[in-house]
């Protein structure tokens, strides 16, 4: 194993820890720097809220490391839009009916949830560690401008997280928020962002 997936694996270790204790990271997406915690625990979920300045009717959205793992979060998932994930060639997420087995808040009040397999190599092993999917949402207050570098996040949004994960935070590609698309009936969607 090199330096570099030694330093993955050690930085992987840490963000699970806290995980596991209910804390709060600022870490690395496919997309953009996020904000995450277990998306089961409710007293994590609250603190992002707190962190953010956000509304709590505002949902927020999760990351699964595999298609599978969709199936603990939501009621079912049409062939069709499975496969649309499998062959999409740029990080999608995708709005599902019907979200079970996640922290009060997570969800919309219609109990539909935003979901993107996550593409990033870190993210996925933590989510595979954890064995649980991950809440992201953008590491800004809200309102504030999305950053997709490092050097864009806000001191005040660093300091009041448990963890700052220590990767990628010299990485100058400037990433897009993922496409979004919301499930209809009978396996049909909508594109809410291109």
């Amino acid at each position: 194993m090199d330096t570099t997936q030694k330093h993955i694996q050690s930085e992987v270790e840490k963000t699970v820890k806290i995980l596991r204790q209910g804390g709060t990271i600022l870490y690395p997406t496919d997309t953009i720097w996020g904000i995450g915690c277990d998306a089961t625990n409710q007293r994590a979920v609250e603190k992002i809220y707190k962190i953010k300045q956000r509304i709590p009717d505002k949902s927020l959205l999760i990351l699964t490391d595999t298609i599978e793992r969709i199936y603990n979060y939501v009621n079912e998932v049409d062939p069709l839009i499975e496969e649309l994930v499998r062959s999409f060639n740029r990080p999608l997420t995708v709005i599902y009916p019907g979200a079970k087995n996640l922290a009060k808040g997570v969800a919309a009040a219609d109990k539909s949830i935003g979901i993107r397999v996550a593409r990033d190599e870190f993210c996925r092993l933590v989510i595979s560690k954890l064995d649980k999917a991950i809440v992201s949402t953008s590491a800004n207050i809200s309102g504030a401008a999305t950053p997709f570098r490092f050097q864009q996040v806000s001191e005040e949004v660093k300091n009041a997280v448990d963890y700052v994960v220590d990767l990628y935070h010299d990485k100058i590609t400037e990433l897009k928020p993922s496409r979004i698309i919301r499930i209809k009936d009978k396996g049909d969607f909508e594109v809410i962002r291109d």
